[in-house]
């Protein structure tokens, strides 16, 4: 049996890299940006008038003068109209271009025109103001977004701006998840009272959808024959295999010995960990990966978490962000284990992140996640964990 951190490097020694593929940007959000977004252009493109009102010289003005002949009036997207003399100046709207016989913007708000003229009402303005010069951003062939990110909103715009109709984005691995098990029935069925439905699998599947992953599911019987027939065709098809069940010392847990036949190499059997110790972790000559996670709900939930996810990313290139938070009460943990305890999460009036506990009926307990954020890592060593305390988190939802 392994401790934590070291079923953690053993899975991320066994990165994979699937390669890119391009797709159309408004078919993009949510995967993973493969290239550097670059600026086709100066942005902005010209110089850029952030305010309506009068577009001038500011010579005249600092000279004395005060009223200016309105030549024409300038929207967004119109050809830039240039003025002969300091008198004159142009009416101009927000995201007008500037234009070049003209330096300065003077805001309506200090102005009255009547008659065909633009009378300046203060005797203050500044040389330049309410432009947004060409280039202020970002000059041409400049990197906008870098690469090795999630799509978001934001990208697909700054992808719209500058005209990338298609990206390059990285490729997913192909996934297939495998429950296994005769008391397991599928959630349109009745169980039996000794049966219950299905629901590791589809938990795993609607997660790793937020991926853009559609990983396809499996089930199988406790039937060794069978088992080793669907495993032995999953390995060539997929590129990841997530079993859950069947992993454990039971008389019916045939998947280590399975895979074993398989000539799946395995890398570790059991975790020093409380829930998912079980989890058994392993690599076939092909590259298929195989993570088969313990049976029980919020093992297999926890499991999926903390090593199947933090690989996906790192595989994707996706730096992952270490969270901490605080112990907002005692706790106690007897097992000489490293503990995933289920928390609520706060933010407090001083910006701090607390924790509470919210133990529940052991790892068959899915029911207790419904008003759980994330898993608190509590670390080996100690069996006393004291409020005030700051350990590890893997949130899991959205707790603002």
């Amino acid at each position: 049996m392994i401790k934590v951190e070291e079923a953690e490097k053993i899975i991320l020694e066994q990165l994979r890299d699937y390669g890119s593929e391009t797709v159309s940007f408004d078919n993009s959000m949510g995967r993973v940006l493969a290239e550097n977004i670059c600026a086709d252009r100066d942005l902005p493109p010209f110089n850029r008038v952030t305010m309506d009102g009068i577009a001038i010289r500011y010579e005249a003005f600092k000279k004395g003068n005060r009223s200016f002949r309105v030549k024409a009036t300038q929207s967004a997207g119109e050809q830039p109209i240039d003025i002969n003399d300091n008198d004159e100046c142009i009416e101009i709207m927000t995201g007008a271009v500037l234009p070049a016989t003209t330096d300065t913007v003077v805001p309506y708000e200090q102005i009255e025109i009547k008659g065909g003229l633009a009378i300046i009402k203060v005797e203050t303005i500044s040389p330049g103001q309410n432009i947004h010069l060409k280039g202020k951003d970002k000059k041409q062939s400049e990197a906008l977004v870098e690469s090795n990110q999630f799509i978001t909103p934001t990208i697909l715009t700054i992808a719209a701006t500058v005209g990338k109709t298609n990206l390059l984005v990285r490729k997913l691995p192909k996934i297939v998840i495998v429950s296994t098990g005769n008391e397991l029935v599928d959630v349109s069925e009745t169980p039996t009272p000794f049966q219950i439905r299905r629901s590791n699998d589809y938990t795993m599947q609607a997660a790793l959808k937020q991926y853009m992953l559609n990983a396809k599911m499996l089930h199988l019987p406790d039937d060794p024959d069978i088992i080793e027939k669907e495993l032995r065709s999953c390995i060539y098809e997929y590129d990841v295999i997530i079993l859950s069940g069947g992993v454990s010392m039971g008389k019916y847990d045939y998947i280590p010995a399975t895979l074993e036949k398989l000539q799946v190499k395995k890398l570790f059997h059991k975790v020093r960990q409380r829930p998912g110790k079980p989890f058994w972790f392993g690599t076939h000559e092909k590259g298929t990966l195989i993570f088969a996670l313990p049976g029980n709900p919020v093992s297999t939930f926890i499991c999926f978490q903390r090593y199947f996810l933090p690989w996906l990313k790192k595989s994707l290139k996706i730096e992952m962000n270490t969270s901490y938070a605080v112990l907002n009460e005692d706790f106690a943990f007897n097992a000489d284990l490293q503990y995933f305890l289920q928390v609520k999460l706060v933010i407090n009036e001083s910006g701090e992140l607390s924790a509470t506990p919210l133990e529940g009926n052991g790892s068959g307990d899915f029911a207790n996640l419904l008003q759980t954020d994330a898993f608190m890592e509590l670390p080996l060593g100690t069996n006393d964990f004291k409020k005030g305390d700051v350990f590890r988190i893997w949130p899991f939802k959205n707790f603002m």
